[in-house]
């Protein structure tokens, strides 16, 4: 490590992590070694319509674990679902919180284990590092390969009709991440699709970030984006796959890792608005700005963004990327628009019907997520989000 690269590091993560076929099974197993009280399951309706919450059920109930569960979540949880749990977490005399589901769900799981018996308001935990308070013992297990939430301390929650805010702490790295690769295999091909483009551009801003970029993320971000993109097309045109599904599954917890401790970026920072004012699910939001995200950083990330490429190139088996490093860094976008197009997403935001006249407010509003454009390599300005809009159209 150069000297200029060396700075203070700090790494946290989830203290335990368990990926194998079947993890599911001993969910009972691990709850009663965290707490011998009342399961809290948090997941949603479509997790329950699809039957994957009862081997989690199954399992709790072998080990002797009684079992209370809120399937209420929605995607992109307002605040009503997060106290309507709370309220029901309280009057059940809970010892663990298992989050089952996508981010959302997992999201949920988070503020209830670390709320359910504080007096603190939820609108006061909004922010970075405003959580008081110790939590309940947490378990989360993703049924979706993308968010990382099983690996993150933050938690989103929609706190208006547009608006979406952060509580980001220590305390919500859950105890457990258990990953069953069995449970993501009836996800619709769009949804393994967007999901892991998710888990791609955590890998890319992760490894890029200008504040807290560090050597043990740096290899999380790049051993996830070559799992990633290794397998992607195969879970989607394959989901029976279990090979990809696993691969998809650890790939995504590793970027969750890796920027977790070095955050992500302006991406992230324009597909927020995307979702809040359109409902467009957060993975095809960045999936449709990150081409122009990625020539828009060229100025200042292209060496970084050749090394990537370099990853993306020999995990396909094709070897070394020839040619220069700028050769190399410019074809990432070229990359990515033709990856949409092979996984058949959406590829511009009159696609998903945005209107063009709606781009100047987007722009505005991507400039309030100053927490994410801070970290990005290089400075946007609201004109500069505008611009990326408009060549996202």
């Amino acid at each position: 490590m150069k000297s200029e690269d060396t700075r203070l590091l700090r790494f946290s993560t989830t203290r335990s992590l368990v990926c194998e076929l079947g993890a599911i099974g001993r969910l009972g197993e691990i709850c009663a070694n965290l707490s011998p009280g009342k399961v809290f399951l948090v997941t949603d309706p479509g997790i329950v319509a699809a039957g994957l919450h009862e081997a989690a059920l199954d399992s709790l109930a072998g080990a002797g674990l009684a079992c209370s569960v809120f399937q209420d979540v929605q995607a992109d949880p307002p605040e009503d679902i997060v106290l309507n749990a709370l309220d029901l977490a309280r009057n059940e005399e809970i010892g663990t919180v298992v989050g089952l589901g996508g981010g959302s769900s997992m999201d949920v799981a988070k503020l209830i284990a670390a709320l359910c018996y504080s007096s603190q308001a939820l609108s006061e935990a909004y922010g970075i590092g405003n959580l008081t308070g110790t939590r309940l013992p947490l378990v989360q297990i993703p049924t979706t390969a993308g968010t990382g939430s099983e690996v993150t301390p933050i938690s989103i929650i929609t706190t208006g009709a547009t608006t979406k805010a952060a509580v980001i702490a220590p305390q919500l790295l859950p105890d457990v991440a258990l990953l069953d690769p069995e449970l993501t295999v009836g996800l619709p091909p769009h949804v393994t699709a967007a999901t892991g483009i998710d888990a791609m551009v955590h890998a890319i801003e992760s490894f890029t970030s200008a504040i807290h970029k560090n050597p043990y993320s740096d290899m999380l971000a790049l051993k996830a984006l070559q799992m990633l993109s290794v397998n992607i097309e195969t879970a989607v045109h394959d989901g029976g796959d279990l090979a990809a599904r696993t691969a998809m599954l650890l790939g995504s917890l590793l970027a969750g890792q890796a920027f977790a401790n070095s955050p992500v970026a302006a991406v992230h920072a324009l597909a927020y608005p995307l979702g809040g004012h359109f409902h467009i699910p957060h993975g095809l939001s960045n999936s449709l700005v990150l081409p122009h995200v990625l020539r828009f950083n060229y100025e200042t990330a292209a060496d970084l963004y050749a090394t990537l490429a370099q990853v993306i190139v020999q995990g396909a088996g094709e070897g070394s990327a020839s040619g220069s490093d700028d050769v190399a860094s410019v074809s990432l976008p070229d990359y990515f628009e033709a990856l949409t197009d092979r996984l058949m997403m959406p590829s511009k935001l009159r696609e998903v019907d945005v209107p063009e006249d709606s781009l100047p407010m987007l722009a505005s509003e991507a400039m309030l997520q100053q927490r994410l454009l801070v970290n990005n390599p290089r400075k946007v300005s609201e004109q500069d989000a505008l611009r990326i809009y408009e060549a996202a159209y």
